[in-house]
C-alpha cells in the first residue's frame, strides 16, 4: 500500500521544518482534536507536498539536538520518532513521548540531551515565547 497524502486528517498539526510558526502547547488542542502528523521522509521531500500545508496547520519544532546514531549531536536534524516525541513532550505528554522513544536504544538519550529545552518549551505560553526561549539553548557564535 502506498502513502496517500489525501488520507491524512484535514486541520491536523503538521511538523514542518519550513513552517513560519513554532510548535507550542497552544497547538495541543488542535492536535488532540485533529491529529499530529510527522512524515517519515527526508525533510527535503516535504517541500514537494504543498497540498498538505494548505490543509494542515504547519508548525516547526524549536531548537533541539538529535540523539539518533545517524545525526547524534546535530541540531535540528531529528529523526521522525524524535520529532514526534518532542511534539508530545511540548504538549505535556511526556509519558507518550517516552513510549515512542523506548523502542530505540538511543531513544531516552534524546530526552536526556534535550530535557532543559523541552521543559522550557512545554511551559511557554505560545509560539512567540518558544522562539524567544530557543535562543538560550542555541550555541553562541563568536
Amino acid at each position: 500500500m502506498t502513502f496517500q497524502p489525501r488520507n491524512l486528517p484535514n486541520g491536523a498539526i503538521l511538523l514542518d521544518p519550513f513552517a513560519e510558526q513554532a510548535l507550542s502547547k497552544g497547538d495541543a488542542e488542535i492536535a488532540s482534536q485533529r491529529g499530529l502528523v510527522a512524515l517519515d521522509c527526508s525533510w527535503k521531500q516535504i517541500e514537494q507536498i504543498p497540498s498538505l500545508r494548505k490543509r494542515m496547520v504547519s508548525r516547526a519544532l524549536p531548537y533541539l539536538v538529535a540523539a539518533n546514531p545517524t545525526h547524534y549531536g546535530r541540531p535540528t536534524t531529528l529523526s521522525t520518532a524524535e520529532a514526534l516525541a518532542a511534539a508530545l513532550f511540548i504538549f505535556g505528554d511526556e509519558a507518550r513521548a517516552k513510549e515512542i522513544l523506548n523502542i530505540f536504544k538511543w531513544g531516552l538519550t534524546f530526552l536526556n540531551l534535550n530535557r532543559e529545552p523541552l521543559k522550557a518549551y512545554a511551559h511557554a505560553k505560545d509560539s512567540t515565547e518558544v522562539v524567544a526561549l530557543q535562543r538560550q539553548f542555541m550555541p553562541q557564535e563568536g
